[in-house]
């Protein structure tokens, strides 16, 4: 029996109730866009096709991309000694990781080969914490840094020597341009001659100490 009087449920009262139907048209499909991965600079490069020793042609360059290319080759191929000398370290050519991995390859192939490294300028790399630096605090006794004695001429240029043979030289330090040479031991060893004499009067860096330490 049912109480007329009985208060009525909200919820009764709305099931009563009749809605009109809803009409629903799909948007359709929705194309998702996401950022294509940027790819760092300084995560990847491609080495020059040339063999240390046996290519014979003085290579030109004339942008980053491919004295990058030359240094990557050089270094993957050196085979005893690595020589940079270097403004700032910079980190255009220097600051890659496969740089670093080239380097950590040939140190630890031997444990006689070395990388030395001078530098004018070594206070924007220690604060970018270059790749190079930081992997001279992992292998100290094979990778040395040191800083260009200011009271000797200092030559405003840059160059790396890959062995007997290999060398990269950018005549003017603040341009890309540059020529490498695969196989050219005149070259090298006047280089060398002049990376040696400035190695004897180099002094450390402070800053690079306490960063290593």
């Amino acid at each position: 029996m049912v109480n007329e009087s009985a208060p009525h449920d909200p919820f009764d009262q709305e099931q009563a109730l009749e809605l009109p139907d809803i009409e629903f048209e799909s948007p359709g499909l929705f194309s998702v866009h996401n950022p294509e991965m940027v790819t760092s600079t300084s995560q990847s490069s491609e080495h020059a096709p040339f063999r240390l020793g046996e290519h014979t042609s003085l290579e030109r360059f004339n942008n980053q991309e491919q004295a990058r290319a030359h240094a990557l080759a050089l270094l993957q191929q050196a085979k005893r000694s690595l020589c940079i000398y270097s403004q700032d370290l910079e980190p255009w050519l220097y600051h890659h990781s496969s740089v670093q991995q080239a380097c950590t390859a040939f140190l630890l192939a031997n444990p006689r080969n070395r990388l030395r490294i001078l530098v004018k300028d070594l206070s924007f790399a220690i604060k970018d914490g270059n790749r190079l630096i930081s992997l001279s605090r992992r292998l100290s006794s094979n990778l040395l840094i040191r800083k260009l004695n200011p009271d000797y001429p200092i030559e405003d240029t840059g160059y790396l020597l890959a062995d007997d043979h290999g060398l990269l030289v950018r005549p003017e330090a603040d341009q890309f341009a540059g020529y490498a040479s695969y196989q050219d031991a005149g070259r090298v060893r006047l280089r060398q001659a002049h990376f040696n004499q400035a190695w004897e009067t180099s002094i450390t860096d402070p800053d690079l100490r306490s960063f290593l330490l």
